[in-house]
């Protein structure tokens, strides 16, 4: 979910980043087709963008990172707020690595990371110290045998983490059941990845407020009310989250913004007749549009703009990855 003003952050699997404002992606319909990444952004041949962070100012919070083979590093986000339209480096990379997934985090937060074989480790995220772009991390979990990471939540011991697995079965548990742990760690039990269930493709954190979008590869997408879904063990199996044909798998799963706190501006400071017309997507999805109505798509610019010193700047120093 983003506003037409913010600006949009595409991280790429080989750790580069991409700026672009909200309004230069064309809106529409639900079931539209939408329009090429390639079209919109100047990626290399061999990047596919991994994670969207929308930013409304570049103010005194963290961008936190996390590989496939478990490596994590934390960024200010004022080290982003100077992009070249070609990209710039966000993380240094293994060439066998690569970065899956992106939070923008306070300094105090918690981290789960989780992995495609059912495991997942916790830690605070105090544990890993800011770093420079160009830096490749630490080790944020000690992986098992061919075991890969597939997604990094920014949590607090309050929410629950929700697990989705290929084939459309899932399960909700307290934060609270995982131990914390040091970065590093080999985890505990997340759920287990069976053959009923299939490997583990996306983590969410979550409250009973929040909806979510589910989307399978054949392009299904399923909307649901988290308070539907309650909370079970950790070392279990879960339960069918959404119904798929055969040979279908689930891909992909969104959070959606409760409306009242789209109402209230939410947590970006923007104000509630700058809402969006539905999520901002390079595939076309706009998740809230069937049910938002018509709000926030005029760009007409009564909105004022971010502030001067807020704004991104091109980078044009001979050396912007140093």
């Amino acid at each position: 979910m983003a506003s037409t003003h913010e600006y949009l952050l595409f991280f790429t699997n080989r750790g580069r980043v991409y700026w672009l404002r909200v309004y230069d992606i064309p809106a529409m319909q639900r079931t539209s087709r939408g329009r090429s990444i390639a079209n919109l952004l100047r990626m290399q041949s061999n990047e596919e963008h991994r994670a969207v962070l929308p930013v409304r100012e570049f103010e005194e919070q963290f961008v936190f990172f996390a590989t496939a083979k478990g490596v994590v590093k934390k960024t200010p986000l004022g080290a982003f707020s100077r992009p070249r339209p070609s990209g710039i480096i966000a993380m240094g990379l293994d060439p066998d690595d690569e970065l899956i997934g992106v939070g923008q985090t306070t300094g105090d937060n918690e981290i789960v990371l989780g992995t495609r074989n059912g495991w997942a480790v916790r830690f605070d995220e105090q544990d890993v110290r800011a770093m420079g772009r160009s830096a490749r991390g630490v080790k944020g979990i000690d992986l098992r045998g061919d075991d890969a990471v597939v997604d990094l939540v920014v949590t607090s011991e309050a929410a629950s983490l929700l697990t989705v697995c290929q084939n459309g079965y899932g399960k909700r548990t307290q934060v609270g059941e995982y131990r914390k742990t040091r970065r590093g760690g080999k985890g505990v039990i997340n759920i287990k990845a069976t053959e009923r269930n299939g490997k583990v493709v996306a983590l969410k954190s979550v409250v009973d407020t929040d909806e979510l979008l589910f989307i399978s590869a054949r392009g299904i997408v399923l909307r649901t009310d988290l308070s539907a879904v309650r909370e079970i063990g950790r070392a279990t199996q879960g339960v069918r989250l959404i119904r798929l044909d055969e040979g279908d798998q689930v891909v992909a799963v969104a959070k959606i913004i409760p409306e009242e706190d789209e109402a209230d501006g939410g947590d970006n400071g923007v104000e509630p007749d700058a809402q969006p017309d539905g999520a901002a997507s390079a595939e076309g999805s706009a998740p809230a549009s069937d049910t938002s109505g018509s709000r926030g798509t005029d760009e007409s610019g009564t909105e004022e703009a971010a502030p001067e010193n807020r704004e991104p700047q091109a980078d044009n120093s001979d050396n912007p990855d140093a």
